[in-house]
């Protein structure tokens, strides 16, 4: 499994964040939904990794900067075809070492709280996201979770 930055143009990524933005729509009402499209993760705050086995697309994630110490995990989707396998936590990986580069003291990030999303929140909290308050510009919601990780900027 190769894990590598995305410059969101191929026609495969257009396809895994439609299925993405659809399975938040089965979950959550529009106002609740935090997810991104293709032209809200092509700004220049926002990184974006893609999973690849050969020339299957297995899996996307993003890490958007908040502030020079505060990073957002963004887009975090499996293709269904491929969920247990690893994928989530690899991209997971490779964004949590893109912050501790960037010398972050904390990552945070907004979830659903629907039993769907019970796989992402439990990935999370395995590997030491607690959950938390809203950060940055969201709202306390029914419908979000939101969960953060100190790092050591050290």
């Amino acid at each position: 499994m190769l894990v590598r930055e995305d410059d969101l143009r191929g026609p495969e990524i257009a396809a895994l964040l439609q299925a993405h933005l659809d399975t938040m729509a089965l979950h959550s009402p529009p106002e609740s939904i935090h997810a991104l499209d293709l032209g809200a993760l092509r700004v220049p705050e926002i990184t974006f990794w893609t999973a690849w086995e050969d020339t299957r697309l297995l899996g996307c994630g993003a890490l958007k900067a908040l502030g020079p110490r505060h990073g957002e995990i963004k887009s975090m989707h499996t293709a269904q075809r491929f969920r247990g396998r690893g994928v989530a936590w690899r991209i997971l990986q490779r964004i949590l070492d893109e912050a501790a580069a960037r010398a972050y003291t904390r990552l945070s990030l907004e979830t659903g709280s629907a039993g769907a999303f019970e796989p992402a929140r439990t990935l999370y909290a395995r590997h030491g996201f607690v959950f938390t308050g809203p950060f940055g510009n969201y709202v306390e919601d029914p419908f979000s979770v939101f969960m953060t990780r100190e790092l050591d900027a050290g």
